[in-house]
């Protein structure tokens, strides 16, 4: 059941990142708080480039032993899958608005609303995960799934862990985002450098 901690541990890091990007845009609205946009840049990229492109895939794939064994979510499956596939809209969607508000400051507020329809997207996005479809993984995969799924897991995570210099570190990518992001979501703030 490795792949359960996985996911659980990529879902803590990606509400963790919705978390910080939410309490900054509140700091900068209020003005206790200079605007990082390069830290801003960076985080919408780590939601694109790893949420959205690496994560979701892992997902699909345990879900898919999920469909092999039961109809039971089969429901939650297919939103999931719905939700899954309109990922490139939803982050364009965010790009957007980011690249609106770096021309013209005064679309921080259209960031911000965009930001926030997506930070709620994904927050109920992983509740139907975890409520509903991660419970049903439990109880319905047997071993010889588990090994199977857990194995594709590691296999990936070796493969595109980021050591090989061909593809991105995402480990090291959220270290320096905790390590830019201001107290007391993180331990900035510090200017995000590339």
């Amino acid at each position: 059941m490795q792949a359960l901690r996985i996911i659980s541990d990529e879902h803590q890091s990606l509400a963790a990142i919705l978390h910080a990007i939410r309490f900054m845009l509140r700091e900068v609205a209020a003005g206790r708080l200079a605007p990082d946009i390069k830290l801003f840049q960076a985080m919408v990229h780590y939601l694109d480039a790893y949420a959205e492109q690496r994560h979701h895939p892992k997902e699909d794939l345990l879900f898919k032993y999920l469909a092999q064994r039961t109809a039971e979510g089969a429901a939650a499956l297919a939103t999931l899958g719905v939700q899954h596939a309109a990922a490139p809209q939803r982050i364009a969607a965010l790009h957007g608005a980011l690249a609106d508000y770096l021309a013209d400051e005064r679309r921080f507020a259209a960031f911000v609303t965009a930001f926030d329809t997506y930070a709620e997207f994904y927050r109920e996005h992983m509740l139907l995960e975890e409520d509903v479809v991660l419970p049903l993984v439990r109880q319905r995969l047997t071993a010889a799934d588990w090994a199977a799924v857990d194995a594709e897991f590691v296999a990936e995570m070796a493969e595109k862990s980021g050591r090989d210099g061909l593809n991105e570190d995402f480990s090291a990518l959220f270290s320096r985002l905790v390590d830019c992001a201001p107290a007391p979501i993180g331990l900035g703030p510090r200017p995000f450098a590339q």
